[in-house]
């Protein structure tokens, strides 16, 4: 395992094992949650610990290959370069309450939504705990603007690199590392029941948001293949009980599909669907894909299902629209880059 993948707890384990002191680890543990890139810059190390290290275990951090800034918006994106040459994406966007990034949680994805680019090409492999922390670290570093939220809504299926994923949760809310309060993590899957119910039991204060993207089973088979193994009415049932063990309201994610997900009719299948379940629905105007044939809904259409939601008592907003300028849709960065090489 990389050390940066590692608890204090098992880093500690392993120095002691190494015949070094236990504060060494503290110290070490320290220096990596802030991106230092070589062991030479830990300097309060002995030079034959730094040497020992960086023999048996290299840091390895990504190289950005690839960063566009909004003229619009200020947006960043990333493309990362990880240590096996493969590329993965993040987004850092400003708001008013701070700073959020979006990050990777695997290269590639096998989900096949018919609305997103970052399954072009399936899965290729899925990211370790500290790929997905060094997003986070070098983009604050790099950008020089301290981030205090995170959203796992990038490129790969958090919830299908389970493990992975909630060891880095525990890594990034860590007191000695970035310390990112759980409650400013949100986490978005496209609907992994047995994935969801084991998320409940731990019972984490972070945000889960579900890519709904539709309000019936022959509406989400067409454009999401993970309904066919867990469709709608089972994934409902998930949320609330997901509800039920966290009291965390369930966050619904929806992008805008003219002619496909955006009638009036979808709205209110919604509002009977959804009935009794805290929720608040994220309406997103749909990022065009190259490759998709799919088109965004009007904005007419927009406000008008937003207003159809809200009349029938849930909270649902309009994502503000970022980085529009420079490949906003996740994953056509990448596929830009993969196919240019």
């Amino acid at each position: 395992m990389h050390l940066k993948s590692m608890t204090l707890a098992e880093l500690t384990t392993l120095f002691k094992d190494m015949g070094e002191p236990g504060f060494r680890a503290k110290q070490v543990y320290t220096w990596l949650h802030k991106g230092v890139r070589t062991y030479d810059g830990m300097t309060n190390l002995p030079q034959t610990l730094r040497q020992k290290l960086a023999q048996e275990h290299p840091i390895r951090p990504p190289e950005a290959v690839r960063k566009q800034e909004s003229q619009r918006d200020g947006t960043i994106k990333y493309l990362w370069q990880l240590s096996d040459g493969n590329c993965v994406e993040t987004v850092l966007m400003r708001y008013e309450y701070g700073n959020t990034v979006c990050i990777s949680t695997e290269v590639g994805c096998r989900m096949g939504c018919a609305f997103c680019a970052s399954t072009l090409g399936g899965l290729v492999r899925r990211l370790e705990p500290f790929e997905m922390l060094d997003q986070v670290l070098f983009t604050q570093i790099d950008s020089g603007l301290p981030i205090s939220r995170i959203v796992l809504m990038g490129i790969g299926e958090p919830l299908d690199n389970f493990d992975n994923v909630l060891r880095f949760l525990e890594l990034v809310n860590s007191p000695e590392g970035m310390n990112i309060s759980m409650r400013h993590i949100s986490l978005s899957t496209c609907g992994l029941v047995p994935k969801i119910d084991a998320l409940a039991e731990r019972k984490l204060q972070i945000a889960l948001a579900i890519s709904l993207h539709g309000p019936n089973d022959e509406i989400r088979d067409k454009i999401m293949p993970v309904n066919k193994a867990y469709p709608m009415d089972q994934l409902l049932a998930a949320c609330r009980r997901y509800f039920e063990a966290t009291s965390r309201r369930i966050h619904f994610e929806y992008a805008m599909i003219d002619g496909v997900n955006d009638r009036e009719q979808d709205a209110r299948e919604l509002l009977r669907r959804l009935k009794g379940l805290p929720a608040h629905f994220n309406l997103i105007p749909l990022n065009h894909v190259e490759e998709s044939p799919l088109k965004p809904s009007s904005r007419k259409a927009v406000a008008r299902f937003q207003q159809i939601l809200e009349e029938g008592g849930i909270t649902a907003t309009v994502r503000r629209t970022l980085g529009g300028d420079i490949d906003a849709s996740c994953g056509q960065l990448r596929r830009k880059y993969t196919k240019g090489q």
